[in-house]
């Protein structure tokens, strides 16, 4: 991108984790409203490079949001 014959960079911040900043340790699949925050409209689960969590978070994430679709707490999708 250029203005005025000058290049202009961006610098991408590295995304954290929010559940290591905050030290939860267990992801309640019982908490509707957390986990809502890691599914968009179309009820997918967002993957690490967007959401920014960790490794070992996403694994447990994607557990609990899968657990809760199976109590019919979460729709699998949307109409």
């Amino acid at each position: 991108m250029k203005r005025r014959g000058k290049k202009v960079f961006f610098y991408k911040r590295k995304k954290v984790c929010k559940l290591c900043e905050e030290k939860i340790e267990y992801i309640d699949w019982k908490d509707v409203k957390f986990l809502m925050g890691f599914i968009p409209l179309r009820s997918k689960i967002i993957p690490r490079r967007i959401s920014g969590t960790c490794a070992r978070h996403q694994r447990r994430l994607a557990r609990a949001i899968k657990r809760a679709r199976m109590a019919a707490l979460i729709p699998f999708t949307t109409d």
